[in-house]
C-alpha cells in the first residue's frame, strides 16, 4: 500500500498551494537563478526576485556525521511537502517562518535569511545521543521538554554547546537565546498536538533559525522525518530517519506513512 502511495507522490504536481506567509498566492512564479548553498539534504537558489529564494529538497541521505550515505527514494518530495504543511500550521500558531509557497513536489519558495549556526534540539522522550551520553533508558518520557544547543559546524562535528559558549562566540545575544528557547517550546507545543492528533509521538526534533535583513529572527530550514524522531503512539514503530541510520528497513514506507498521516499529501490541492 505504502509503496504505491510513495510512487504516486513522485508524479509532478500540477497545482500549487496558497502562500499563507504572504497572505495570498505568488502572482507569478519566481525564476530559479544561481545556486546559493548546497547541504546534505537541500539546495538553496536565488531567484529573479530579491525577496524570494527557492529551497529544493534532495533524496540523498546521510547519518552519523556524514559517515553513512545513501538515497531514500521520494524523500525530497516527502520532506518538502511535510515541511510546507507544518510551516503553515505553525504560522497559524503565530510562529514566523521562512516558508512562502509550495512550488512543486520538492521545491518551495522561502524568505531570504542568514542562518544562525546554532541548532536547537527539543527532546520530549529519551532517544538518540541523549541515551548514549547520559544513560537514559530509551523511551523515557520527560516531565518537561529538554532543550539543547549544538554548534552548526561540520568540521567540528556539530558539538553540544551552552548559552555561555554561544554568547562568547557572539552567535546570539542573551535576549536572542531567550527568544530561541521560547519559540522552540512554542513550536514543541504546536507540533506535539499536531502529531498527537495523527497518533504519533514527537520524540525529539531539531530547529534552525535565521535572521532577516531587519534583524528579526524567524524559523527556517525544514521540519520533516529527517529532523524529527516520530514514533507510532500505539506500536512504537519508528517513522523517521532512524530507519535509515540503523538499517531497520521499510525506510521509504515510513516516510510515505508520515506524509499520509499528516495530510501533507494533499498540500498541492489547497
Amino acid at each position: 500500500m505504502h509503496c504505491d502511495f510513495l510512487r504516486s507522490i513522485l508524479q509532478p504536481l500540477t497545482e500549487r498551494t496558497e502562500g499563507d506567509q504572504m497572505g495570498s498566492s505568488i502572482e507569478s512564479l519566481p525564476q530559479k537563478r544561481a545556486l546559493l548553498h548546497e547541504g546534505k539534504a537541500k539546495k538553496v537558489y536565488t531567484t529573479d526576485r530579491d525577496d524570494l529564494f527557492i529551497q529544493e529538497f534532495k533524496d540523498s541521505a546521510t547519518a552519523f556525521d556524514g559517515t553513512k550515505k545513501g538515497t531514500i527514494a521520494g524523500k525530497g518530495s516527502v520532506n518538502c511537502r511535510v515541511s510546507a504543511k507544518l510551516f503553515k500550521y505553525l504560522q497559524k500558531w503565530g510562529v514566523k517562518t521562512h516558508f512562502v509557497d509550495l512550488l512543486n513536489a520538492n521545491e518551495m519558495t522561502i524568505l531570504p535569511v542568514k542562518i544562525i549556526p546554532v541548532e536547537v534540539v527539543v527532546r520530549n522522550i529519551a532517544a538518540g545521543s541523549l541515551v548514549k551520553r547520559l544513560g537514559f533508558e530509551e523511551g523515557r518520557r520527560f516531565p518537561l521538554p529538554i532543550i539543547e544547543f549544538y554548534f552548526k559546524n561540520d568540521s567540528l562535528h556539530d558539538p553540544l554547546m551552552n548559552d555561555d559558549h554561544i554568547r562568547a562566540m557572539e552567535l546570539a545575544t542573551a535576549a536572542e537565546l531567550a527568544f530561541l528557547r521560547r519559540e522552540a517550546l512554542n513550536v514543541n507545543d504546536a507540533l506535539t498536538e499536531f502529531f498527537g492528533n495523527a497518533g504519533i509521538d514527537l520524540v525529539d526534533f531539531k530547529l534552525e533559525f535565521g535572521r532577516r535583513p531587519d534583524g528579526s529572527i524567524i524559523l527556517a530550514d525544514e521540519i520533516s522525518p529527517d529532523t524529527c524522531r516520530l514514533w507510532d503512539r500505539k506500536t512504537g514503530k519508528k517513522l523517521d530517519k532512524d530507519r535509515f541510520r540503523f538499517d531497520l528497513g521499510d525506510v521509504e514506507q515510513a516516510y510515505a506513512e508520515i506524509l499520509e498521516r499528516t495530510g501533507a499529501a494533499d498540500e498541492s490541492k489547497r
